[in-house]
């Protein structure tokens, strides 16, 4: 599986070089190690991770100096692939 997303800015600027993480989420009880990874988007603001095609939830979060952080949970239910698109906001003086 993927997965995808963009990274913007007001007023819908693509966001190069914020930090992108991915953690899986494995179910409670689970044996399983969670999977955790991290990426810088491109100049296009766009990132992706390849996950396992398992049926996983995994958070995703982008921060960037200046900007408010951001988290979202996405699920993957097997080879496919999954966007998840983000809106910096800049952080309150």
């Amino acid at each position: 599986g993927v997965v995808a997303g963009t990274i913007f800015r007001e007023p819908g600027f693509a966001f190069p070089g914020a930090t992108v993480k991915i953690v899986s989420l494995p179910e409670s009880g689970s044996s399983e190690k969670p999977l955790k990874e991290k990426t810088v988007s491109n100049e296009r603001g766009e990132f992706a991770f390849r996950v396992a095609p398992v049926e996983m939830h995994y958070k995703v979060s982008v921060q960037a100096k200046g900007f408010q952080s951001q988290e979202k949970t996405v699920e993957i239910r097997g080879e496919e692939r999954v966007e998840a698109t983000f809106m910096l906001q800049e952080e309150s003086k």
